[in-house]
């Protein structure tokens, strides 16, 4: 389980990451222009990890809470979370990687710490949520960025990359899918209410709220669930028990059809433009299974790919192997850009 890790151990986790490349890891050059940002000084405590901070900020009129760590005078990552979490998600990466850059992780509207206002008072779309972490990084003085994506996060992000393409400095893609062939049998109940909006196909849906399934989704995959801390669906399960929360969520299960009119266009960007990109997989998940990840390497020329004995939540169990690879990842974006 990721740890929060004092700098000799997170040392080690950096000489993991440099054996799986010695086993025969491919890795790529990549380059761009550095990042601009707000000024401010990055303060890192006795652990020698980063300090995060937990603020909000308010758009279109409802609050958006947001973790903050390192210094903004860096080049930024912005972590972007999944169903049905938040940037709760994150908290372990973002003190390891705010030590050297600077990284933001909002939460969604009817997500984590943010606001969650009924469905007649806001726009639970794809489309909307992109616009609201556009907002967000205008609002911070964020220019550019490198994204992390994951399940929900892919799509809010890759709306980002097709709005502004010169903003994105790179992708970290974990179990975020762009492709056809990664929406599997898990899909047909919801792909259901793509094609017919009626109360039973609502319905049927509404085990996916359940403590049971929250649960499942941390631990389907895992070989060894004692790694993940039950916090996390405990966390997320009283956030889903809200009143109008499910509601929220049928919502955005039919928004999800729109995202998928929009694979194209991703790809055509991506083919386009060639950001850099990390991808790290659980390859044991049934919602976006590993055959969604390899598409990627159609499109994307400047790919170090890794696929992980791990479920959906994969940074809960290869935590350190992620923020190895990060590091070691943005490291490079750095040098190649200087």
């Amino acid at each position: 389980m990721f740890r929060l890790i004092s700098r000799k151990i997170r040392r080690a986790a950096l000489v993991l990451g440099a054996v799986a490349l010695a086993a025969g890891t491919m890795i790529f050059s990549v380059g761009n222009k550095p990042v601009q940002a707000a000024e401010a000084t990055a303060t890192v405590g006795e652990t020698g990890l980063a300090t995060v901070r937990h603020q909000s900020m308010k758009i279109q009129g409802i609050d958006i809470a947001y973790r903050e760590a390192g210094d903004p005078t860096k080049p930024t990552v912005v972590l972007l979370h999944g169903f049905p979490t938040s940037s709760h998600m994150f908290r372990n990466l973002i003190p390891v990687i705010g030590v050297k850059y600077h990284v933001l992780a909002p939460d969604y509207p009817g997500f984590g710490a943010s606001a969650m206002p009924m469905l007649r008072e806001f726009d639970y779309s794809f489309a909307n949520f992109a616009e609201v972490i556009d907002t967000f990084l205008t609002r911070k003085n964020v220019e550019s960025y490198v994204l992390y994506a994951m399940d929900y996060g892919a799509p809010v992000g890759y709306r980002l990359f097709a709005k502004h393409p010169e903003r994105v400095r790179g992708f970290v893609i974990q179990n975020g899918n762009a492709y056809e062939e990664g929406l599997k049998e898990f899909w047909d109940p919801i792909r259901a209410l793509w094609a017919d909006r009626t109360k039973a196909n609502e319905d049927a849906l509404r085990p996916f709220f359940t403590l049971e399934t929250t649960k499942w989704q941390y631990t389907n995959g895992v070989k060894d669930v004692a790694l993940v801390s039950p916090d996390n669906w405990i966390h997320d399960q009283y956030l889903l028990d809200r009143p109008g929360n499910q509601d929220i969520q049928i919502e955005l299960f039919h928004s999800y059809g729109t995202n998928i009119d929009e694979y194209p266009k991703w790809q055509k960007l991506f083919r386009e433009y060639q950001p850099p990109a990390l991808l790290v997989w659980g390859k044991n998940d049934v919602i976006f299974p590993e055959s969604g990840a390899h598409p990627y390497k159609r499109d994307l020329e400047n790919l170090e790919f890794h696929i992980l004995d791990t479920g959906h939540f994969a940074l809960e169990t290869h935590g350190d192997f992620i923020a190895a690879r990060m590091l070691a990842f943005l490291d490079r974006m750095a040098e190649d850009s200087n």
